[in-house]
């Protein structure tokens, strides 16, 4: 499996027998092989033609489009799918059985709050080592208790939310203490957002997600029909779902970005109300989350494989992946 990121001004990306050619200026830059890629991410505007864009469906290789500068999601185009309909009628007869989706949603929240401590404790730990002072203490209780309260009382989804919102509220008070005031990270900021760390968590959210998003349509679910988020015109609730543990995953690589200088304010640029990242910034970004995302991408597949089997009511149900 292979990623292949687009992400320069002006290309004219043409077909090269089994291979993807880059054109600037009338000149060719390069070639990349398409058989190794399950994923290309395009980003700003290039020319690519249609022979492209036709050989990469047909190997099954999906192509995420973003904005140029706030990398926005745009659209996807994605070879054939899992024609596994009975699945899919499955999957939307049991978005419909409550005792099952408050099961799901269970495992999810408590697993991402499970996380959440698990990161918090970990960053504790590294600031004690080097002197430094936490405040957030008080918050691993918090979170605790909540948990306890989901596992012990929580028979509904409106009761599941709220603890989660009441997890969610205590965590990202101790993540934002974990960085440096010069970054003015006080809050979640998203449309635009409005700081470096903002920007950072944004993107990296929306590439994990569409990273959720491909693996549900290879295997034959509906991404838009969940069971922890509720159905919403033009979302993708399923893999909203599935994401949910890995977002704390996602918020530690941001955190470690900044605290290993990997990432600093210079490698942002504001426009308007929004702050984003930069494109020289991004191309050595790029490595580092496909570094991060390779190990979380096999999870998120363990995911979706485990939702499918329960949902026909057995693992062996669904066929192997080619």
């Amino acid at each position: 499996m292979g990623t292949l990121y687009i992400d320069r001004k002006g290309y004219h990306i043409k077909l090269d027998g089994e291979s993807i050619a880059f054109y600037l200026e009338g000149k060719r830059e390069g070639i990349v092989p398409i058989r190794p890629l399950s994923r290309v991410i395009i980003a700003g505007n290039t020319i690519i033609e249609t022979s492209v864009l036709n050989k990469l469906a047909d190997n099954n290789c999906s192509i995420v489009f973003l904005s140029g500068r706030g990398l926005q999601y745009r659209g996807t185009l994605t070879g054939r799918i899992h024609n596994n309909g009975i699945l899919r009628v499955r999957q939307y007869e049991k978005s419909l059985d409550k005792d099952f989706s408050i099961m799901i949603s269970k495992e999810l929240v408590l697993k991402k709050t499970e996380k959440q401590l698990e990161f918090l404790g970990e960053a504790a730990r590294i600031a004690e080592a080097e002197n430094r002072k936490v405040t957030f203490s008080n918050f691993f209780g918090i979170i605790e208790n909540i948990m306890s309260n989901i596992a012990r009382r929580c028979d509904s989804q409106e009761s599941l939310r709220g603890y989660e919102g009441a997890a969610s509220n205590a965590y990202f008070s101790a993540f934002t203490s974990l960085f440096s005031d010069h970054l003015g990270f006080k809050t979640r900021t998203r449309r635009p957002p409005r700081d470096p760390v903002n920007a950072m968590l944004s993107l990296c959210y929306t590439l994990l997600h569409y990273e959720a998003v491909r693996e549900i349509q290879v295997a034959g679910l509906d991404p838009t029909i969940g069971f922890y988020h509720c159905f919403d015109y033009g979302r993708e609730s399923l893999a909203c779902d599935l994401i949910e543990p890995f977002r704390p995953v996602a918020d530690k690589f941001v955190w470690e970005l900044f605290e290993e200088g990997k990432c600093s304010p210079a490698d942002f640029v504001k426009e308007n109300e929004g702050v984003y990242l930069k494109k020289n910034a991004r191309k050595e970004f790029y490595p580092f989350y496909e570094a991060w995302v390779e190990p979380v991408r096999k999870e998120i597949i363990a995911g979706v494989k485990n939702i499918s089997g329960r949902i026909v009511g057995g693992e062996d149900a669904i066929p192997a992946r080619k």
